[in-house]
């Protein structure tokens, strides 16, 4: 009797219940198993997955099959990232109240996971939203504070002056506000700051640890820190009594410094110019900077503008008088807030310099005619020989660094010193649906933190959603008054909530033991799980994310929670799923939706396909023709695999003890290639396309032994059927489900082991032979292993390869190396 269709809706809401049902996907805290962590970045709940979704998480899924497979206690949770702007957005837009949007598109989206046949342990789900989650996260925030690595102080913000309120910079497009249209101002507001300049020189060590980690990525941190070395120096303002402190990392240039540039921002800049011609001019460039953030001021294209503000500063190297400017390219939240400018040997002072008609004076000397330094067309930034620097002359540039930085500490000017790139991380954010800041402000005892055992400090519900004002927060009858919690007084709390990088920094620490009721997590299960071995998801959270996370877990190894101080062994940063070569997006009308492919295909498929399409790391172009190919290859598998069990059944089937003919030799070793190939690509290179490319010829060497045994082996048939299902189902976990229950096995694919191999099969009686003449390849040919050199040349004249290739040339010898290669040398 012919078995039914591969009904794939059937087949993936059957498997997906019982799984469901019988919680096969839990994971036991048993210390006593070798344990491995998977983990995926978890989402936003926006309510709909996409297809970089899709990838991202059947990458990790297929690993956690084949781990489970190979015996390992496999912690493979999930959860939400669900704080954040977009509910808020929501609720203004809709009247909804962030916390339903957000409970609806979990529930939606915890449906389409299912859907994917995805092993997650949702035992250990975790919501960032949920009180029981963000009591801990707020815990943190307070051990920070207590640590001295949690501070206040003012710092701008985007303000839009229509819709009265404050603005993330996501809602800031070409300097207008999202929502209105509104040109975007700044505003001065006190904000909470994280020291995490406190660990740069340890978090820029480390990633020398992250052996398992893209290079890539590891450069993309170590840029950002920015680890510089260098000297400070201190210039004197003319009719000033505070010294300008700069950094730089060219003292040797010191000599040739013929500006000054401030920060429009800095405060010196108020005292400088108050009172003056130019202290309108400076309001006016200060007005017209707000529409620029950080970013784009410190961009290399942008035009560098910049204003005299009426001052002098003196150089401590030659007591030369220099202008002072303002401009926007700096930044005062970089170094000192403050720059000497050489614009001979420095490209952006070199453009400023031409523009506004500055000196340019060289101090090193490139040793090169073709340079002319009397009329220099573009700043020379090389070493080379230092000249117009008093004693310093005639000294390589390399030393003159040490000499002049010597020189500073010597007379008390300056002195050497490392600066960061990296800035501490304002964490406030002046809107509603985000962790609360627990913090009291008391007129007597300042800002306290909320004692730990009043945590969580719970967000109220009595707001009003209007798009105005500085936060929802501030329309709560409930929430702002209170009492300090150290003398007992009057008090406000913090209106400001949580930068929600903050709620993703320390999740995976939460995943060893999420219903923990009484502490952040128990030390025992901290142990057991951490680290994370492998962490999969985009390389666009390659700085933010992964040097928040490791900074997190630094401070919490360093206050005795974490019992590592490195979060992920390995990380994978899968490529994009693009269209048409472009990524998917609305408005390019290339969006391909998962239910659909799912609906029309099947889970089984969309997995398949998106996981042989294209190496995990590199960028995959989406395909219909594909798909439709992951869809006829499933139907492959399924009719052979059903058809091979009417035609033999299994039961008591035994390939032992019967002489195995040319055609079994060759099916076996397609086998156990097919077994150990497969192993090898998931377990240690993560290379699934060529693991399914594996599987795809396993299944081709099926039909063609169906087609060629006079007399099918039916051990072999089984053995063969069985191990195919079995390195098929970390990729189509549904199908090989069904199939697995149809060939007479009771348990599920849930607890089966993966398939051994014996390396012995895998020698082929035939092997192929390449021919060269003069060592160029100009032939192969088939001939039997193991055979000596003699006989290998005997094999190559019997098919005649030799006669053709010396046809009317002369032969000075032949020379053969067994089981590869016969080489024909020509006179």
């Amino acid at each position: 009797m012919e078995q039914s269709k591969y009904d794939f809706k059937k087949i993936e809401e059957k498997w997906q219940a019982r799984w469901r049902d019988e919680g096969l996907f839990g994971t036991p805290d048993d210390f006593s198993r070798e344990k491995y962590y998977l983990l995926e970045m978890f989402p936003y709940p926006s309510g709909k997955l996409h297809m970089g979704h899709v990838r991202n998480y059947s990458i990790g899924d297929v690993a956690t099959r084949f781990l489970k497979m190979k015996g390992y206690n496999v912690l493979h949770p999930m959860g939400w990232d669900a704080f954040g702007l977009p509910a808020e957005n929501a609720a203004i837009q809709n009247g909804v109240h962030p916390y339903s949007w957000t409970k609806d598109n979990i529930t939606a989206m915890h449906r389409q996971f299912e859907r994917l046949g995805l092993t997650y342990d949702w035992n250990r789900e975790v919501a960032t939203c949920n009180p029981d989650y963000y009591r801990w996260t707020q815990w943190i925030f307070i051990q920070f504070y207590k640590n001295g690595l949690a501070y206040k102080k003012k710092n701008p913000v985007n303000w839009c002056p229509s819709c009265e309120t404050v603005l993330a910079n996501e809602q800031v497009s070409g300097g207008v506000c999202e929502r209105c249209g509104t040109p975007v101002g700044k505003r001065d507001l006190e904000q909470w700051y994280l020291k995490i300049t406190d660990y740069a020189q340890r978090l820029l060590d480390d990633i020398d640890r992250l052996d398992g980690w893209p290079d890539k990525v590891k450069l993309m941190q170590r840029n950002w820190i920015g680890r510089s070395t260098g000297a400070e120096a201190d210039f004197a303002i003319k009719g000033f009594d505070k010294k300008l402190r700069i950094f730089t990392t060219r003292p040797d240039t010191l000599f040739g410094v013929t500006y000054m540039v401030l920060a429009p921002e800095h405060p010196y800049v108020k005292e400088l110019t108050d009172g003056t011609e130019y202290e309108g001019k400076v309001a006016d460039f200060l007005h017209n900077l707000q529409y620029l953030s950080d970013i784009d001021r410190s961009s290399a294209t942008i035009e560098k503008e910049g204003l005299f503000i009426g001052r002098f500063a003196v150089n401590p190297m030659n007591g030369r008088d220099v202008p002072v400017y303002i401009a926007n390219y700096v930044l005062m939240d970089y170094g000192t807030g403050a720059i000497m400018a050489v614009p001979a040997h420095d490209t952006r002072d070199f453009e400023f310099a031409v523009k506004y008609g500055l000196d340019i004076v060289p101090v090193i000397d490139p040793n090169d005619p073709d340079i002319d330094l009397d009329d220099l067309k573009e700043a020379f930034v090389a070493e080379g020989t230092m000249i117009n620097s008093g004693d310093f002359d005639g000294m390589n540039s390399r030393d003159g660094v040490d000499a002049v930085s010597a020189y500073l500490e010597e007379k008390g000017i300056g002195e050497r010193t490392v600066n960061f790139r990296l800035r501490d991380w304002l964490i406030s954010r002046q809107r509603y649906w985000g962790t609360p800041i627990p913090m009291i402000y008391c007129e007597k005892c300042g800002w306290t933190p909320e004692k730990e055992e009043n945590l969580p400090v719970l967000l109220p519900t009595d707001v009003e959603f209007t798009g105005k004002g500085e936060s929802p927060l501030t329309t709560s009858k409930t929430f702002r008054e209170t009492s300090c919690p150290v003398c007992g007084g009057s008090a406000e709390r913090e209106i400001d909530t949580m930068d929600t990088f903050l709620d993703s920094s320390w999740y995976f620490l939460r995943y060893t033991d999420a219903r923990n009721d009484e502490e952040i997590f128990s030390p025992e299960n901290a142990r057991y799980w951490m680290p994370v071995d492998q962490y999969i998801g985009g390389v666009e959270h390659a700085i933010l994310h992964l040097l928040y996370a490791r900074f997190f877990t630094k401070f919490l190894y360093d206050i005795g929670r974490s019992p590592v101080d490195e979060p992920f062994s390995r990380l994978l940063t899968q490529g994009m799923v693009l269209k048409d070569g472009a990524k998917m997006s609305k408005s390019l009308g290339n969006v391909v939706s998962p239910e659909e492919i799912i609906d029309k295909y099947g889970a089984d498929t969309a997995r398949l396909f998106i996981l042989f399409a294209s190496p995990p790391e590199k960028e995959l172009e989406w395909s219909d023709r594909g798909v439709e190919g992951s869809y006829r290859f499933l139907n492959r598998v399924w009719r052979i695999v059903t058809e091979l069990n009417e035609e033999f059944g299994y039961a008591d089937a035994d390939a032992s003890g019967a002489a195995l003919t040319p055609e079994d030799r060759e099916l076996d070793r397609a086998r156990n290639y097919a077994v150990k190939k497969v192993g090898n690509d998931i377990g240690e290179r993560f290379n699934f396309n060529t693991a399914i490319s594996a599987i795809m010829e396993f299944v081709n060497a099926l039909y063609r032994y169906r087609e060629a045994a006079a007399s099918p082996n039916a051990g072999l048939v089984r053995d063969s059927v069985r191990d195919l299902i079995l390195i098929l189902s970390p990729f189509t976990p549904h199908l090989c489900e069904e199939l697995w229950d149809i060939t007479g096995h009771e348990e599920t694919l849930c607890t089966a082991p993966w398939p051994e191999y014996e390396e012995a099969a895998l020698a082929s009686d035939e092997i192929e032979i390449v021919v060269q003449v003069n060592g160029k390849v100009k032939g192969k040919f088939n001939a039997d292993s193991g055979l000596d050199a003699a006989g290998l040349v005997a094999a190559a004249a019997d098919c005649g390869l030799l006669d053709r290739l010396t046809a009317g040339k002369e032969v000075a010898k032949t020379v053969a190396i067994p089981d590869r290669l016969v080489n024909i040398v020509l006179k």
